[in-house]
């Protein structure tokens, strides 16, 4: 298995700037070429590093609605968490959705109009909110940074974290990593009974 590496979060950081960014201006931030650069990017991509690449859009540049910060307290935390940020993501005004230690769920939206309360109970089925506070926001800035950030594959298999002794196998054409060639092993005789109990 090749080492993520410094370079590979150079590279990150480039593209969390700019997902735009062509590989040519990458290749000279960080002295490789851009073939090597793309070869970096798939291989990000393959294990999961990179999960999409998307688009930021700076919505108050853009008409329709107020931003607001809602901090909503669940009636019941635990599984109404899930199915609520769920459903919060579907709506367009919905920007982001962050969740507490405490099981609150923090939304960033631009809702239509000044009467939030409304909004919010449209949204979401009666009895899901238990109180919520709505902060009005004068503007929104977003930088992400991967300072001090260290790269932690999962073994497929048991969940540690894979290490420079890892190994790394395709199967049906999708790519997994392992802490180790037994875990490896174990996982493709798990997955071929699947298979055959499939067929």
């Amino acid at each position: 298995m090749t080492d993520l590496d410094e370079t590979d979060l150079e590279i990150l950081q480039l593209l969390l700037s700019n997902a735009r960014r062509p590989y040519s201006d990458i290749a000279a931030a960080v002295g490789l070429s851009a073939p090597a650069v793309s070869d970096r990017i798939d291989r990000l991509q393959e294990t999961g590093v990179i999960d999409r690449f998307t688009l930021d859009i700076d919505r108050s540049q853009l008409r329709g609605g107020i931003s607001v910060l809602i901090t909503l307290e669940l009636a019941q935390a635990g599984p109404n968490v899930a199915s609520t940020r769920a459903i919060l993501l579907e709506e367009g005004e919905v920007e982001h959705v962050f969740t507490t230690a405490e099981a609150d769920l923090i939304v960033s939206a631009r809702v239509p109009d000044n009467d939030i309360a409304s909004w919010l109970f449209d949204t979401l089925d009666e009895g899901t909110i238990d109180d919520f506070e709505v902060t009005l926001l004068s503007g929104v800035d977003w930088s992400p940074d991967l300072g001090g950030t260290e790269f932690a594959l999962s073994c497929a298999q048991c969940g540690n974290t894979v290490d420079d002794e890892g190994t790394a196998t395709r199967i049906d054409g999708e790519l997994y990593q392992f802490c180790c060639p037994s875990c490896e092993a174990r996982f493709a005789e798990k997955y071929d009974q699947i298979q055959q109990g499939a067929d």
